[in-house]
């Protein structure tokens, strides 16, 4: 197996090939804030708070969508990508309908921990409001779009890993929206098998059991490592 040696941040590491940079990154013991992405599925760079920065191109890369090469040399960290990672955390917010207070995620949100990472208090766009629609149509589940930031996580779940490809992204720009079936009431959908993977993987609130309310949606497994890599992360910007 042929491997490729880079820099991340200074730190020299090797990964086998068809590593990502995001998995040089994990290598050289950095974190980048991710929405999008989830180990075992494929990458989409939908969320691009992963952007990264080839030393010398000033380019900005998304770190779990690129492929890691020799020689690169990576950053991971720079003023510019700390910018851009604030802009697109407000962006979330500002273009959906998140009220932490009344979300069955609060508390258990990947959302919260990312705006705690990049130091977000406020955001500096105007809130757009959208009007959304909440399916409750599925006996044990429902979706509620006000919540969801269109990361495909429970279209690639579903897909990829239970086969029945329930979840499809419809429409473009402001329309764009996460559709069950054929467009059709999630309940309405006989391929569903009730398996409440798409649950368990949707970072925010949008996709949750009935019989949670409040801050009891159970946080992923992977979020204790999201969470102190967003907390080490907002202390290092502010030393």
């Amino acid at each position: 197996m042929s491997v490729h040696t880079l820099t991340v941040d200074g730190v020299e590491v090797a990964v086998p090939d068809g590593a990502s940079l995001l998995d040089a990154v994990r290598a050289a013991g950095a974190s980048l804030p991710t929405l999008c992405h989830l180990d075992g599925l494929s990458p989409v760079g939908a969320c691009r708070l992963c952007l990264v920065e080839l030393e010398g191109s000033g380019r900005l890369q998304p770190a779990c969508a690129t492929a890691a090469s020799e020689g690169l040399a990576v950053l991971t960290n720079t003023p510019q990508l700390q910018e851009w990672r604030r802009m697109a955390v407000e962006l979330f917010f500002a273009e959906g309908n998140h009220v932490c207070a009344f979300c069955v995620a609060n508390g258990a949100c990947e959302l919260q921990d990312v705006a705690v990472a990049v130091g977000m208090d406020h955001s500096r766009f105007p809130y757009q409001y959208p009007h959304r629609r909440v399916d409750a149509s599925h006996p044990q589940f429902a979706i509620d779009h006000h919540r969801c930031i269109l990361c495909t996580r429970c279209v690639r779940v579903c897909d990829e890993i239970e086969g029945a490809h329930v979840w499809d992204v419809a429409n473009r720009g402001a329309d764009c929206s996460i559709i069950a079936g054929l467009d059709q009431p999630w309940g309405e959908v006989a391929a569903c098998t009730s398996c409440g993977k798409c649950v368990d993987v949707c970072p925010t609130g949008a996709i949750f059991r009935k019989d949670d309310t409040t801050a009891e949606k159970e946080a992923h497994r992977e979020r204790p490592r999201l969470l102190r890599s967003a907390r080490e992360q907002h202390q290092w910007q502010n030393q």
